[in-house]
């Protein structure tokens, strides 16, 4: 949710209780809060230029091609429209902008085969992926090899389908391991990721299904948008489409004003 955060912090700082914000200082405040963007506009919608002052805007709209949230991730494309945005005005002139209702906003983003795999390399990526504890060979829990899951990529395949490649390199012997990983991509409830007719392998031989069946039982759960509610953020995909050229996602999201509370408040 990085994304999302950086985008609503945004979003709240075009609302300024200095005055009107012209749609190219707003597209400087959003640049400003993202590593890099190759093209970014933004357009308000707004009544009466007073309104402004007391934290409202009917409506905003960002369109952005080569979106960089972070160093070595990037976006093909971006677009954000949101419905009303009110902020308390109190909280604008202490620095710390709150919403007063509910941000709701509709999001599509394009990812592209080779700008996935760049993020693949970045150490945000990778990082957590390294020294795993696998047991490939039965071992004792005390005597599991240690390993770091190296050179990996993805493909995007036809019919909504995903390949991942990579190495397993063990950490105390010269021992590399060849995985590949292949699976379909559906969204359940529009907010749930499930894997279709997923298949493993390592150094070329197959794993069985139940292995895999284990393997991959908690990613869908891990993968589900609902586990965000209890922040005051509720996303639902609702449309997913993944061809060999990229792939397309387009989203709601809804920011309850208790997300952007001080910590303080919350607890």
């Amino acid at each position: 949710m990085e994304l999302f955060t950086i985008l609503l912090a945004s979003l709240l700082g075009i609302v300024s209780p200095v005055g009107v914000v012209v749609e190219q200082v707003a597209a400087n405040a959003i640049h400003d809060q993202l590593e890099d963007a190759e093209l970014l506009a933004v357009r308000i919608d707004n009544a009466p230029s007073y309104r402004l002052l007391q934290g409202q805007v009917d409506r905003v709209r960002i369109a952005g091609r080569g979106i960089y949230p972070l160093a070595n991730v990037r976006i093909e494309a971006l677009e954000v429209e949101t419905d009303a945005i009110a902020v308390d005005p109190d909280s604008l002139s202490r620095g710390e902008p709150q919403l007063e209702q509910p941000l709701n906003a509709g999001v599509r983003l394009v990812l592209t085969e080779a700008d996935l795999n760049r993020a693949l390399q970045s150490p945000e990526l990778t990082e957590p992926l390294r020294d795993l504890s696998l047991d490939l060979l039965g071992s004792p829990a005390e005597q599991l090899e240690r390993y770091d899951f190296v050179n990996f990529s993805v493909e995007f395949l036809e019919n909504q389908r995903l390949r991942f490649q990579g190495t397993l390199q063990a950490q105390q012997s010269p021992l590399q391991i060849p995985i590949v990983a292949e699976s379909g991509i559906k969204i359940r409830a529009g907010r749930q990721l499930e894997l279709v007719e997923p298949t493993v392998s390592l150094n070329g031989e197959p794993l069985p299904p139940q292995l895999i069946a284990l393997l991959t039982s908690g990613i869908s759960q891990q993968l589900d948008l609902a586990t965000l509610d209890d922040e005051g953020i509720t996303a639902r995909i609702l449309h997913f489409e993944l061809s060999p050229e990229q792939l397309t996602l387009a989203a709601f999201v809804r920011i309850d004003p208790q997300f952007t509370e001080p910590e303080s408040e919350n607890q």
